[in-house]
């Protein structure tokens, strides 16, 4: 669960900057987009596979340079 804190003297928009920061290197938003509907298992299996297939690709074409 992100949290901030707004310290003395800080603005508002400095503290929700922050706090957006936060949930983004959280994943959160990225959870919660994934759990907003219910996939197949097939679909699932084919994602996660497509997804493993493109990371090789740049991994590969990191390596070639």
């Amino acid at each position: 669960m992100a949290e901030v804190i707004v310290q003395e003297g800080e603005t508002l928009e400095s503290a929700l900057r922050r706090f957006k920061r936060k949930v983004q290197q959280e994943d959160i938003i990225k959870e919660i987009k994934k759990h907003s509907y219910y996939m197949k298992p097939g679909e699932k299996r084919r994602l996660k596979q497509a997804l493993a297939r493109k990371r090789n690709r740049k991994k590969r074409a990191k390596e070639m340079d």
